[in-house]
Parts: structure tokens; C-alpha cells; sequence
């Protein structure tokens, strides 16, 4: 720690080091190997917390580790070669009438979810690729490659 004047202080910290080696990034996030089809985002700001988005999380976990969808450390329930991430996020843009999901890559956005919607959107959306028309808000489009 290196001191500036006679009140403030300046942590130095050593950046991290660059991992350029796919083998040791592989080792230390073996995610990176996993057939990942989508990314699941629930959002859990504010607004979405009050109207039970932890509940709706909740039902995603249950659902996917279930399923054997999700990915992630087996000791946690999950598989390692699981095609769809759950990820926690703060906000998605629907505050006003959350809990909002999001699955990425496809674009598409609900609203409105609640628990008992989860079943329809795993079942539909991420194993069949069909969107839940009925809870969707958005579809971002998707650009061609």
C-alpha cells in the first residue's frame, strides 16, 4: 500500500494475469466445454423481488436440476454438461410488472412470470424452441450469420 499526502491511501493492486493457455482455462472453468444452448436470466431487482421472483427461481432450479438441464458442478446438484445457465440478474427493463426471465441467445423477454409459468417455458421454450406467446413482451431479433 502506498501512501498519497498525509490522509489518503492508494492500494496498488497487481492486475490479474492474462490466461491465453484454452487448456488451463478449460481446467479452471470446465463450463467451457459444455453443449450451451441458452442462458436463463431472472431477473431479482427490486420490483421483480416484490412480486416473487425468488419464487420463480426457485422453480427454474427445481425444474432444470430435475430435468438434468441445468449446467453447472454436480456436487451442486447440476450437470456439467447441462445446455441451459440460470443466471441471477438485476434488472431486465419490466420493472413495472416484473418478474421478468430472459432467454439469450433467443431475444426473447417475459413478463409477468410466476411460478406455476415456469413448467410451460422449460418445457416449450428451451427444450422444444417454441416461445410462450402468451407471456412474451419481446423478441429481440436475432441477427442472421
Amino acid at each position: 500500500m502506498r501512501f498519497c499526502g498525509r490522509r489518503g491511501k492508494i492500494n496498488l493492486m497487481k492486475a490479474p494475469k492474462f490466461i491465453d493457455d484454452r487448456d488451463k482455462l478449460e481446467k479452471l472453468a470446465p463450463m467451457l466445454l459444455a453443449p450451451i444452448k441458452r442462458q436463463v436470466f431472472v431477473c431479482n431487482g427490486k420490483s421483480c423481488a416484490a412480486v416473487g421472483s425468488a419464487e420463480v427461481k426457485a422453480e427454474f432450479v427445481r425444474i432444470l436440476e430435475e430435468k438434468k438441464l441445468r449446467q453447472g458442478k454436480e456436487s451442486k446438484g447440476r450437470n456439467p454438461m447441462g445446455e441451459i445457465l440460470l443466471t441471477d440478474c438485476g434488472s431486465i427493463g419490466f420493472c413495472s410488472f416484473g418478474t421478468a426471465v430472459m432467454v439469450h441467445p433467443d431475444g426473447t423477454m417475459y413478463g409477468q412470470v410466476t411460478a406455476a409459468d415456469v413448467q410451460e417455458i422449460v418445457e416449450e421454450h428451451l427444450e422444444k424452441g417454441n416461445v410462450v406467446q402468451r407471456l412474451a413482451l419481446m423478441e429481440l431479433p436475432i441477427p442472421s450469420e
